[in-house]
């Protein structure tokens, strides 16, 4: 497996964006799924959205229509886009391929 560093992370606003990015330290070519997962203090990892080496997707229903996941196997990065932001989407976020990136913390508050 490739080593994973995360950045992106931050403080927004309810209503506002985040991108996040997963830099790998190697070829994704032969990674057929790589994914996002987020974990909020006193809850359970879940799984936000994945993707496969062709470019399919899919969303936890929670984040459908408001993020978006992307793959660049060019470049080595995996990014997702956090549009219209909730409270609820306060968490800590790993990428996962199936190695993990080190965590970024996401905020949204006002």
């Amino acid at each position: 497996q490739v080593k994973l560093v995360e950045s992106g992370g931050g403080l927004a606003q309810p209503g506002g964006y985040l991108r996040h990015s997963c830099a790998a330290s190697g070829s994704i070519f032969s990674i057929s799924v790589m994914a996002w997962y987020r974990q909020a203090p006193g809850k359970q990892r879940e799984l936000v959205a994945s993707i496969t080496s062709s470019g399919t997707t899919n969303y936890a229903d929670s984040v459908k229509g408001r993020f978006t996941v992307s793959r660049d196997n060019v470049k080595n990065m995996m990014y997702l886009q956090m549009n219209n932001l909730k409270p609820e989407d306060t968490a800590v976020y790993y990428c996962n391929a199936p190695g993990w990136g080190q965590g970024t913390q996401v905020t949204v508050s006002s």
